[in-house]
Formats: structure tokens, sequence, C-alpha cells
């Protein structure tokens, strides 16, 4: 698989997380009660799938410096995401609506950079 594949593997396994974001946001927003914790496992599961195919892209062929400044866009909002699972929603605490926004800005400045670089 070339690096180009697998940017784009990446970028639509991003889209369905994002799809998946998107839900658990309206949720936290609209509902104001946190998202269920399935589909909270099931986003981040998606988006570390698409974060560990980009890492390896980066490592065994190359990417464009846009994918890469994407990857490491994607690779903090992570960190966001493992802060909102396990400081919050694993201890039944609603989600801080800052620390969810934050999440969501980085994951699609990142997610925008890896499209523009795959497409």
């Amino acid at each position: 698989m070339n690096a180009i594949t697998m940017l784009r593997t990446a970028a639509i396994l991003f889209a369905i997380a994002a799809v998946g974001g998107i839900v658990l946001a309206s949720v936290r927003f609209l509902q104001k009660r946190n998202p269920p914790s399935w589909l909270a496992l099931l986003h981040g599961l998606l988006a570390a799938a698409g974060l560990t195919l980009l890492l390896y892209a980066t490592f065994a062929a190359g990417l464009p410096g846009m994918a890469n400044t994407g990857l490491v866009l994607l690779a903090l909002a992570a960190l966001g995401g493992l802060i909102l699972n396990q400081n919050y929603q694993w201890k039944a605490v609603l989600l801080p609506a800052g620390l969810v926004v934050g999440h969501a800005l980085l994951a699609v400045v990142g997610f925008v950079l890896i499209l523009v670089a795959a497409f």
C-alpha cells in the first residue's frame, strides 16, 4: 500500500469518527448529559485506527508536511479525548464544554489538513 492510499484510508476512518463525534457533541450540548459510553469508545477506536495508520504511513512511506501537521493536531486531539474519557466519561461527571470544544477544534483542523493532503 502506498502513502497516498494509506492517507486516504485514514481520512475515511477519520470521517466516520467525525460523524460519531458530531453525535457525541450533540448529546452533550443539546441533552445536557454525557453521551453513551459505547459510542464514545467506538469514536475513539475509529480515530485511533486512523491515527495509527497515519503514523505507520509517516514512518514507512513518508507523508507530505501538511499531513504530518494534521497528524500532530490529531494526536493532540486524541490526548484531549483520552482526558475526556478517563477523567469524566468513566467517572460519570458531565464533560466540560470547553474541553469538548477544544478537542473538536483540534480534530477538525487536523482532519482538514489530512483531507487536503490526501486529495
